[in-house]
């Protein structure tokens, strides 16, 4: 067995301690490199995932503000929506009053339609009638101016209640005394076709009675030749 005294011993000794030395010094440099090599990739990684964070972020605060723009957005749209609703229903209502007036209007036009051709069917019967009135005017005429010196003069009325184109019957021949003094009824014709007995001159307190029978008969020559006779027998007495 070698002695620890040994100077080759010692040197075998220190060189293996040197060894040891050497290997537990490049194992630890080996760990600060693989150490100094993890930090870094670490930090690589922390600021890799803190960037990506801080891009998620933004992303999200993107997305907030856009999602936040779409329901501004949408509501916008359903208060434009409301509101054209609303204008859209005020239209329909407009149209339905504007049917009803319509569906009024055509009523009142087939009402004037209706009124009106019973105005005409009126008219042509008030012509008809005064073209018979007209009718006897004439014989009348012939008849009293001939044979008895009734004088036929048109006037206008000037009244209000004696408007427009008169008649009067203008009799002479009456008093014995004097055979030129006139004796006059004016009469002219009503809205409805009938006679209307406006005045006598001298009056005539049965005139009213003679003018209903007028109305009553439609005979104009009866009425002058009644209409004579009571001025005669005024003129007489």
């Amino acid at each position: 067995m070698t002695s620890i005294t040994d100077p080759k011993m010692s040197d075998m000794f220190a060189n293996a301690m040197r060894e040891i030395h050497n290997k537990h010094l490049k194992a630890h440099e080996e760990i600060i490199d693989t150490t100094v090599e993890l930090c870094q990739s670490h930090r690589q990684f922390v600021k890799s995932a803190l960037d990506t964070s801080l891009k998620k972020c933004k992303e999200d605060e993107m997305l907030f503000e856009t999602i936040q723009t779409f329901k501004k957005d949408l509501q916008h749209k359903n208060t434009s929506l409301k509101e054209k609703q609303h204008a859209i229903s005020e239209v329909i209502s407009e149209v339905q009053q504007k049917e009803m007036q319509k569906d009024i209007l055509i009523r009142k036009i087939e009402k004037l339609k209706e009124e009106h051709a019973k105005r005409r069917d009126l008219i042509k019967s008030q012509n008809k009638a005064n073209k018979d009135r007209l009718r006897n005017l004439q014989k009348a005429r012939l008849v009293f101016q001939d044979h008895l010196g009734l004088e036929i003069r048109t006037i206008q009325g000037k009244t209000q209640l004696v408007k427009g184109e008169k008649l009067q019957f203008v009799f002479r021949h009456i008093n014995p005394a004097d055979q030129d003094s006139a004796y006059v009824v004016t009469m002219g014709l009503k809205e409805d076709g009938s006679y209307q007995i406006v005045s006598s001159d001298p009056s005539l307190e049965c005139l009213p009675d003679l003018e209903k029978r007028l109305q009553e008969t439609n005979n104009l020559q009866a009425f002058l030749a009644n209409v004579r006779k009571e001025f005669i027998s005024q003129a007489r007495c």
